[in-house]
């Protein structure tokens, strides 16, 4: 049976960045039906649709964030200009006061976030991710929702984490647009049994794994000292590391680890923005690791630590500090950073035949981009992939599609109450940043 949705829609004339196989850019029409692409190209059939003058726009594949904590959203700026262990600091301080409730306006804020700026699906690891998952389906984006687990013994969770999880994971299997998972923490919060319980209660589930990584040189040290092994090798020799993975950030990764992710087909979050700001030292190895067979993405993480969910920023940003640090201004074109933003972090998550590319029979998770706007001049066809690539600013995002329904329409959220959701994030968010330790000045 088809699934139900809104009467069939052609978007006419769009200039199409289809990310198919072929990375075809051409004037033509897309054909929406029960939230599908049924058309793509020149000469869509009109029949019984709504046609929609899309000559101004370009017609682009929602964006897949592949690593963020959404409900982090009220505390943007909190933990500013220090490296991770005294951001953790902080954040773990203010993670003690948290309520589902200030959870789910955070998640709201985030959401409505990244879908004024293309993002259409997104992968997130947080707690009380029930609120999260109301927010997705509130607002109408697609999210991949990551309950976090840690020993029982390091959490403010209350009851223990695993459980916590595995009751979450089988609430909201089958949910149109929340997939749950299992997400462990990292190594410094989680013991082998943490670890292997994680990967058989996602085995069991049939879920996905996603979890940090060697985000830092102290992180992979301290491992290290602890147990005589890096963390990829250790999760390698524990029986952890296999397919249905998504790890976010590994920067500091040796050949032999880069190696062994490949070898297990493993998704990676490369998270530069995020990585920059806290001064994690190095440049994740991403065109290593996907040389080794890593499926590769891009990520925003938290608003905390980014300060952003802007892909199109971390699309800029990620292909200059892969570029500088190489010395070679040819390492991830620009057609390669949208291939992470779209097709392949779709991928990464095993959704490739579902979204990351306009294509007939695909979801219709698009934007529709404003070739007028001064990011996008000279709007010329072969020109588009560098604009978004390089240039491309969020304000050009006009319209936002996610199963074919219009969740932005002239850079209004329609999906939700924008005063609404900017007045229940301030807030919420004045308790939290009233329990933030002090920090003394410098």
């Amino acid at each position: 049976m088809a699934e139900a949705g809104p009467a069939p829609r052609v978007l006419a004339g769009a200039l199409l960045v289809t990310q198919d196989d072929r990375r075809r850019v051409l004037r033509g029409d897309l054909r929406i039906e029960s939230g599908r692409l049924t058309h793509v190209g020149p000469d869509a059939p009109r029949e019984g649709a709504e046609v929609v003058d899309a000559h101004r726009f370009a017609a682009v594949p929602g964006f897949v964030n592949l690593h963020g904590h959404v409900a982090m959203g009220l505390l943007r700026g909190i933990a500013d200009d220090r490296e991770l262990a005294g951001f953790l600091e902080t954040l773990f301080a203010v993670d003690a006061h948290r309520t589902e409730s200030d959870v789910g306006a955070g998640a709201r804020l985030g959401i409505a976030e990244m879908l004024l700026a293309g993002t259409t699906t997104f992968l997130d690891l947080y707690y009380f991710e029930d609120a999260v998952a109301r927010a997705v389906e509130e607002l109408g984006i697609r999210g991949y929702l990551g309950w976090a687990v840690l020993d029982a013994d390091k959490t403010t969770q209350r009851g223990v984490p695993l459980d916590n999880a595995r009751e979450f994971v089988r609430r909201w299997k089958g949910h149109r647009r929340v997939v749950p998972l299992v997400a462990p923490q990292g190594v410094y919060v989680c013991g082998p049994e943490t670890w292997l319980g994680a990967r058989a209660l996602a085995e069991a589930e049939g879920t996905l794994c996603h979890f940090h990584l060697s985000e830092t040189r102290r992180e992979v040290h301290e491992h290290e000292a602890t147990t005589g092994r890096r963390p990829a090798v250790w999760l390698d020799e524990i029986g952890f590391l296999g397919p249905r993975m998504v790890a976010a950030h590994t920067v500091w990764l040796t050949g032999d680890e880069i190696a062994r992710l490949g070898r297990h087909r493993l998704g990676i979050a490369h998270c530069a923005s995020s990585n920059l700001k806290l001064a994690s030292g190095g440049i994740a190895p991403v065109v290593e690791l996907r040389a080794a067979g890593a499926v590769v993405g891009l990520g925003t993480d938290s608003v905390a630590s980014n300060n952003s969910l802007s892909m199109l920023r971390e699309m800029h940003l990620a292909g200059l500090v892969q570029k500088n640090q190489r010395w070679d201004a040819a390492v991830l074109s620009a057609q390669e950073l949208l291939d992470l933003a779209t097709r392949e972090g779709a991928r990464a998550l095993g959704a490739e035949a579902e979204i990351g590319s306009l294509e007939v029979g695909k979801r219709a998770d698009l934007s529709l981009v404003r070739l007028d706007h001064p990011t996008l001049v000279p709007a010329r066809p072969e020109a588009i992939v560098s604009h978004l690539a390089y240039a491309a600013a969020e304000e050009a995002i006009d319209s936002v599609y996610v199963d074919g329904v219009p969740v932005v329409e002239g850079r209004r959220l329609r999906t939700g109450d924008w005063p609404q959701i900017r007045a229940e994030a301030e807030s919420a968010a004045e308790p939290l940043w009233q329990s933030r330790p002090v920090r003394a000045p410098r």
